[in-house]
């Protein structure tokens, strides 16, 4: 009886094992972490009335973010297209002809015989088309206010499906005259804005190309 007990231990262990093995926190990228409001300093009191602690915001601001640390939701709404197409055509031609002499050494030739011609043509053609889009929203922190009154945002979503893996990043810099009264920013108004959108897992392998196809695809000269 201890034997099948411990039989069936491992066949309990083996089959939940395997579930929650591929469950491994994902790895954060130092670039894209998350930036905390500094501690408040103790207030040493001064006598007067007003204390500007830390924290502090005038009501003409609301409770919009202005320092570190604050969150601020970036509505991703990028849409970018472009089209490019040219053509080319040339023609070109050309003759010569040359009359030999009546009499002389080269009398025996005819003009057919000393007469060419040349002909030549290219048509060339080509188009390109390209679009993105990118829909959605990713909540940031401030991670630095700067003199002018510009802000340093950064941060990134992971999500774990459970086919795959979801990576969204972005940083860049905003204007607090942009920050709306819900704390939101399009993305289309933040400046040196670098948003990486990426995944792995089977349905990102499933959609890249082989590594035996990337190779000649690289080495092929058609």
């Amino acid at each position: 009886m201890a034997a099948i007990g411990v039989i069936a231990a491992v066949m309990v262990c083996s089959a939940v094992s395997p579930a929650h093995a591929h469950k491994k926190a994902q790895a954060r990228d130092p670039e894209f972490a998350p930036s905390y409001a500094e501690p408040m300093a103790p207030q040493s009191g001064n006598g007067a009335i007003f204390q500007a602690v830390n924290g502090y915001s005038p009501l003409t601001s609301g409770t919009r973010a202005a320092m570190v640390g604050d969150v601020v939701t970036i509505t991703l709404v990028e849409k970018t297209q472009a089209v490019k197409a040219n053509s080319t055509s040339t023609d070109r031609s050309g003759s010569i002809g040359v009359t030999p002499p009546p009499t002389g050494p080269l009398s025996f030739l005819k003009s057919t015989d000393v007469s060419m011609g040349s002909n030549g043509t290219f048509a060339g053609k080509g188009a390109a088309a390209q679009s993105n889009q990118l829909n959605g929203e990713i909540s940031v922190t401030i991670a630095q206010v700067y003199p002018n009154g510009t802000m340093l945002v950064r941060g990134e979503k992971l999500l774990t499906l459970n086919r795959g893996e979801e990576n969204i990043n972005i940083t860049g810099i905003i204007r607090a005259s942009d920050i709306g009264p819900d704390n939101r920013v399009l993305s289309t108004r933040v400046a040196d804005a670098r948003i990486t959108y990426s995944g792995k897992g089977e349905i990102a392998r499933a959609s890249s190309q082989g590594w035996l196809g990337r190779f000649f695809s690289r080495i092929s000269p058609f």
